[in-house]
């Protein structure tokens, strides 16, 4: 069984900054890629950033130049998304996927039960 897992949410001062992270655990064999979706009240899931084995990163237009997704060199399984210049827009469940590989060979996508992000003064 493979699990994801989320931290670092809360409530933050827009113009601030949060970094979360993301541990993947359990029967694993192999991530490829791993990132950030969220999903704001009444709103489609959306992507957020994701970041490949060979570092190579995508990022949702609402948040390039703010946001930084980054993976641990130390840990191949966490991810982390640093969050710059909040608004109050950036409120949403935000979700850490994962493209992983098990220990019975099988790729499957995985996701986290997500951490509620508030932007408010």
């Amino acid at each position: 069984q493979v699990r994801l897992m989320e931290s670092g949410g809360g409530l933050m001062q827009p113009g601030g900054s949060q970094k979360l992270s993301c541990v993947a655990s359990g029967s694993i064999a192999s991530i490829s890629l791993m990132g950030w979706y969220r999903q704001a009240p009444g709103k489609q899931r959306e992507l957020v950033a994701i970041i490949s084995v060979d570092g190579s990163t995508k990022y949702g237009d609402s948040v390039k130049g703010r946001f930084t997704v980054s993976r641990d060199n130390a840990n191949k399984n966490m991810v982390y998304l640093e969050m710059n210049n909040l608004v109050p827009e950036d409120t949403a469940v935000y979700y850490c996927n994962g493209l992983i590989m098990s220990t019975s060979k099988v790729w499957q996508n995985y996701w986290g039960q997500g951490t509620q992000v508030t932007v408010s003064s």
